[in-house]
């Protein structure tokens, strides 16, 4: 039997790392001192979820899946207030945002910002947890990649890591829809769908606002 061994911890944890310092990159108006609170909730979590559990993922416990989920649940409230924020001076017709350059870019910032914390947060649902994924994995599972539904196409003991939730988080903010990997569970499919509607607003505002300060 083929042994597993537990994804590492670096690639989610530059994630981390890319959406702290996100705050500080958006050139959105009056941001005022929001950009420190995510460094000063995020952080902490990231640090004591590494000393608890460096190198490899594959230690399961109750006090780790709190913190995982403590730290996605707050990078997913700053991306809200972030998508929040843009959409209501793009609705407001970009007043701030005159330059069509920095319009784009804002634009941009924002929605690779949602993109890597809907992967962030596939990742940390999917199978009770990249531990769980590895050592209890389940029969029927909330995202079914195509290595899944055809075991042909992968080697034993495959089961998927970072890189394939940062994939799907990608194609599902392009695609507006799944593309290989399917939702099984009703939280699954409610992700993606929001994933879906928030990405179509965001481009679609942004194009549109784009096309009036340049016209």
């Amino acid at each position: 039997m083929t042994r597993r061994e537990g994804e590492r911890r670096w690639p989610p944890a530059l994630v981390v790392l890319a959406l702290v310092a996100m705050p500080f990159v958006v050139p959105l108006p009056d941001a005022g001192v929001l950009p420190w609170v995510l460094p000063c909730l995020a952080l902490p979590l990231l640090i004591a979820i590494v000393a608890v559990d460096p190198g490899r993922i594959d230690r399961r416990s109750s006090v780790l899946r709190f913190l995982g989920i403590a730290l996605t649940a707050v990078l997913g409230l700053t991306a809200a207030v972030a998508t929040v924020r843009l959409v209501l001076e793009l609705v407001r017709g970009a007043p701030d945002l005159q330059d069509a350059a920095t319009l784009l870019s804002t634009g941009f910032l924002v929605w690779i910002d949602t993109g890597l914390t809907f992967a962030l947060l596939y990742w940390e649902l999917d199978g009770g947890g990249s531990a769980a994924r590895l050592s209890a994995p389940r029969q029927f599972p909330d995202l079914a990649f195509p290595h899944q539904l055809n075991p042909d196409l992968a080697p034993p003991g495959w089961f998927p890591t970072f890189p394939d939730y940062l994939y799907l988080g990608l194609t599902n903010a392009l695609a507006f829809s799944p593309t290989d990997v399917m939702p099984m569970t009703h939280w699954a499919k409610l992700l993606m769908a929001l994933q879906s509607i928030i990405s179509v607003v965001i481009l679609s505002l942004v194009i549109a606002n784009a096309v009036n300060i340049l016209s």
